[in-house]
């Protein structure tokens, strides 16, 4: 009788775009004719997203991957024993010895790529649920504070501490409260958000469970981005099932306290996601920036106290709760404990998702793990965290991957995500769309962002026409200073970060000298 042996196939949004699913049907179908039994499990995908769709196969020396696998090589791998780990001019070797993982520290996506993301049995032996029992068997005050000892901040880029905001929220009292996921995830060059949905769904399902039980919020939204429909359907399979084994509803693994969970599709608007517009969309109304205060940890979702995180803060509670807060907060320096999922992205060789702890550098990310440019040509600029964020020049890729000092030299870390160009980018171009992407983005509510990107765009357009440059450039700059201070969000208070940037260190872009892009 034939062993059965375990061949892995993602079912990543990024991997079924390559063929992924064609590769599983082709693989099921020639293990059929050669009278082989097969164990297909789909999993999710590793983030080595240059080697998808990556195949993965059982062996006593562990699992052996091949990649990036087409339909039509499904056959030849046969042929030379893939089955059995053997060689092929696609194997990678041993997964878990492979570089860009090895140097790697999972703690959020410690189980991408090793589970079938739907099946509880799989989380449940991968560690998952531990920190809910924990936090089970605490206070609330207990449970807030150890969040708080973690020093766990959100990872949607504002890197707010999230204690803090839950311990708002505990200390409202009102007769109902919320648990809201933001994965309205629309900033270029992210993905970690999709990956956790698709990959670990149990893993949000877990952390947002935990949040409710400690503020005393018995209902939890996540508001995932029309554009994820992958994303949507795993998590509405994995919350049935976590509901049909009691890690939701009336009573959570019978304590007799109440979670109960919903996915909400959002509406396509970028400013979504921004937390007060997420809420407007949440309610059913147009997607528009609330004036602050109140807070929504005091008055958010219909009125009520809310916690807002997103994906990754809240997939990071139970790694938290299950290991305890000093296990997390010894990652990290400074300020900027635990990790972050760098998410490498744009013209770069190995694209995909690195997770770290703060403190690595630009340079180590992009050339360590990244491999350089995909075209071979030198990196220009980086731009970090977001399409709001900073483009980085090469004085800079060895400073410290860490909050405050990203915002020293005027950057953000953002939501992880990290954007290569290469010496044939023209910064001012890119600096007339951070503009341009403001105007047909802004919600409209307030005039600096409003009306401040609009002008932005002709203003750059004056200076790279080369009309009064100096003048040009002094105007920019005071454009920039009013949407900075008087936004009423970071749509418009962000904007600047490309644009100021992109003419602090790429003056030449722009037509101008460096003393007249520097000139006050």
């Amino acid at each position: 009788m034939n062993q059965v042996v375990s061949i892995y196939v993602p079912r990543d949004s990024a991997a079924l775009a390559l063929g992924a699913d064609e590769v599983a049907k082709r693989i099921v179908e020639e293990a059929a004719s050669r009278g082989l039994s097969i164990n297909l499990v789909r999993n999710s995908s590793r983030g080595m997203h240059w080697l998808e769709p990556f195949v993965e196969v059982d062996t006593a020396l562990g699992r052996i991957g091949y990649g990036p696998v087409a339909a039509g090589d499904v056959a030849s791998l046969f042929d030379a024993g893939f089955d059995k780990g053997q060689p092929h001019a696609l194997s990678q070797g041993i997964v878990e010895e492979m570089p860009y993982l090895a140097r790697q520290e999972r703690l959020s996506f410690k189980r991408a790529g090793l589970i079938d993301p739907v099946s509880l049995a799989d989380y449940e032996n991968h560690g998952g649920w531990a920190g809910l029992r924990r936090a089970l068997t605490m206070a609330p005050e207990a449970m807030v504070q150890e969040v708080l000892d973690s020093g766990l901040r959100g990872r949607g880029g504002a890197a707010f501490p999230t204690g803090i905001k839950w311990k708002t929220v505990l200390n409202t009292h009102a007769d109902q409260k919320y648990i809201v996921c933001n994965a309205d995830e629309g900033d270029s060059g992210t993905f970690s958000d999709r990956m956790t949905m698709e990959g670990d769904p149990y893993q949000l399902i877990e952390g947002m469970t935990i949040a409710g039980l400690a503020v005393g919020a018995t209902q939890g939204y996540i508001y995932v981005r029309s554009e994820y429909p992958h994303a949507i359907a795993t998590l509405n399979e994995a919350i049935s099932k976590a509901a049909d084994a009691s890690y939701l509803g009336d009573s959570v693994l019978g304590s007799g306290k109440a979670f109960h969970l919903e996915v909400r599709k959002a509406a396509g608007s970028y400013v979504c996601g921004e937390e007060t517009a997420l809420l407007e969309s949440l309610e059913g109304k147009r997607g528009i920036v609330r004036a602050k205060p109140p807070l929504p940890a005091i008055e958010g979702l219909f009125g009520k106290p809310t916690v807002i995180n997103n994906v990754v803060s809240l997939g990071s509670v139970p790694e938290i709760f299950a290991k305890g807060a000093a296990h997390y907060a010894n990652f990290g320096l400074g300020r900027s404990r635990g990790t972050l999922p760098f998410q490498l992205a744009g013209n770069i060789r190995f694209g995909g998702l690195v997770e770290k702890a703060f403190g690595l550098t630009l340079r180590e990310l992009v050339f360590d793990f990244g491999g350089g440019t995909r075209s071979g040509r030198p990196v220009k600029a980086i731009q970090v965290g977001g399409p709001l964020g900073a483009y980085i020049p090469e004085s800079q890729w060895d400073v410290p991957l860490d909050y405050e000092q990203y915002a020293a030299m005027g950057g953000v870390l953002g939501h992880g995500g990290i954007v290569v160009h290469d010496d044939t980018a023209n910064l001012a171009s890119l600096a007339r769309y951070a503009m341009e992407f403001c105007a047909l983005e802004s919600c409209g509510k307030c005039t600096p962002c409003r009306i401040g990107s609009t002008r932005g765009v002709e203003v750059i357009d004056r200076l790279t026409a080369g009309q009064k440059p100096e003048q040009q450039v002094v105007l920019l700059r005071d454009l920039c200073d009013t949407m900075l201070n008087g936004s009423l969000c970071a749509m418009g208070g962000m904007t600047p970060y490309p644009v100021l940037s992109a003419l602090n260190h790429y003056p030449q872009d722009f037509g101008v000298a460096e003393k007249a892009a520097t000139a006050q």
